[in-house]
């Protein structure tokens, strides 16, 4: 469920951070159910507990998770504005680090738009 890419230039605590996130976004993993301990989860990547412990002050700071003293860590409960604020800011890193490739505005547009027909589409069929 957590997998993490070793190799990758992005921190594991950060790739593990997006990974709960993407998660919980997609309703994987719900509403005050309970997250590994930092220790088991450690182990099972085979990283430092440290680095996952990490990426779990991460997610309370922010709002994914939350921490029962001696009992361990829960999803919080996610709103649809805090979702759609989750959903622009990886939106928002999404199209810059395109930018930064080459991409140019106008072809952003044009996928934005490709994505928005499918999204209808697949809605379209969905209620059908």
């Amino acid at each position: 469920m957590f997998d993490i890419d070793l190799q990758s230039r992005v921190p594991i605590y950060e790739q593990l951070y997006k990974k709960t996130l993407e998660l919980v976004m997609k309703g994987v993993l719900k509403e005050n159910s309970q997250m590994p301990s930092v220790r088991s989860l450690a182990k099972d990547l085979g990283v430092n507990p440290n680095t996952v412990a990490k990426a779990y002050q991460e997610l309370e700071r922010n709002g994914v998770i939350y921490s029962l003293s001696g009992r361990g860590s829960f999803v919080s409960k996610i709103t649809a504005d805090r979702a759609k604020e989750y959903a622009l800011k990886d939106f928002d890193n999404a199209a810059e680090e395109a930018l930064r490739a080459g991409v140019g505005a106008d072809d952003l547009r044009e996928r934005i738009e490709q994505i928005e027909r499918r999204v209808k589409n697949d809605r379209a069929q969905t209620s059908d």
